[in-house]
């Protein structure tokens, strides 16, 4: 993988591990090596994590505890919640390797419930836990330009923000444990609606015989701007749906958000529509296609 050219922030050499290497976890922690940090990774498929050792001349682990024994921080980003709780609990799983005091920063886009009772058995043992989901694709992994966004202790956050700064443009603590998951809900929430708007714009355009890259040259200088509009508009209307993030993530993502809402009692019937959209184009065989693929249901 080639590694885009980033200014590191300067902070204190860590033994570090890292947890999952997928395509966002893979440039994650090649951002931690490269800013000078001592990194050991496990992955399930050992040779990606003898991929990962070649490439940037870290360390690798047959398991999570062995990968955390003597770090500082493990940082993890693994599927979902049963992921989460392999790496983390059980005889080979990193808490049982971790030191005392050490700090275990998730970035798994995972329940805020997982998250709490991490962070209650991580205390529990004498360790500091952070909820961290993150923003930004597999580009902003690549580029070292997250948006992160943390739930737990503020020591712990404080202690753990100089050092996720080498993948991030912005590490922010929002709240206690499970804080971080909330606000990843959110964010989800927001960008279920803005994709199912321009996916509808789009094959409004079209069938009105615009030319729909004109009208979003256009209309993307005024207030219907978005990330969404800039980044993914043309390539909607080019028919190409192969970047960073999968229907299949979103779905898992809005099954969180859903039912998060079911015991918070938040009213969510926009998005709640558009995860049965997503559901659309999973059986159209759009699993992996990026989720502005949306529009395809439109065409």
């Amino acid at each position: 993988m080639t590694m885009p050219t980033k200014n590191y922030e300067p902070s204190i050499s860590c033994k570090v591990a890292f947890l999952g290497l997928g395509v966002m976890g893979y440039p994650m922690a090649g951002h931690l090596a490269l800013a000078g940090h001592d990194v050991t990774v496990y992955n399930r498929s050992a040779p990606k994590a003898q991929g990962w050792r070649d490439e940037f001349k870290g360390a690798s682990a047959a398991t999570p505890r062995e990968a955390a024994a003597g770090a500082d921080m493990v940082f993890c980003c693994v599927g979902n919640d049963d992921d989460l709780r392999s790496v983390t609990l059980g005889a080979n799983g990193a808490f049982a390797g971790m030191k005392p005091g050490a700090i275990f920063v998730d970035h798994t886009t995972a329940s805020a419930t997982v998250a709490r009772e991490l962070y209650s058995a991580a205390k529990a043992i004498g360790l500091q836990f952070i909820d961290a989901p993150v923003s930004g694709g597999q580009a902003g992994a690549e580029n070292g330009a997250l948006t992160v966004m943390c739930g737990g202790d503020a020591a712990a956050f404080d202690a753990a923000r100089p050092v996720g700064m080498a993948f991030s443009k912005a590490f922010t603590l929002m709240g206690e444990a499970g804080a971080g998951q909330l606000t990843k809900m959110v964010n989800q929430i927001c960008i279920a609606g803005l994709v199912q708007g321009l996916s509808e714009a789009v094959a409004f355009g079209q069938k009105a015989g615009l030319d729909v890259n004109q009208v979003l040259e256009v209309i993307g200088k005024g207030a219907a701007q978005s990330w969404q509009l800039d980044n993914r508009g043309k390539t909607m209307v080019a028919d190409k749906f192969d970047f960073g993030f999968a229907v299949d993530w979103m779905r898992k993502d809005l099954g969180l958000v859903l039912d998060e809402a079911k015991r918070n009692g938040a009213r969510l019937p926009v998005t709640a529509l558009v995860d049965q959209f997503y559901a659309d184009v999973q059986a159209m065989g759009g699993q992996r296609w990026d989720t502005s693929s949306l529009v395809k249901r439109l065409k």
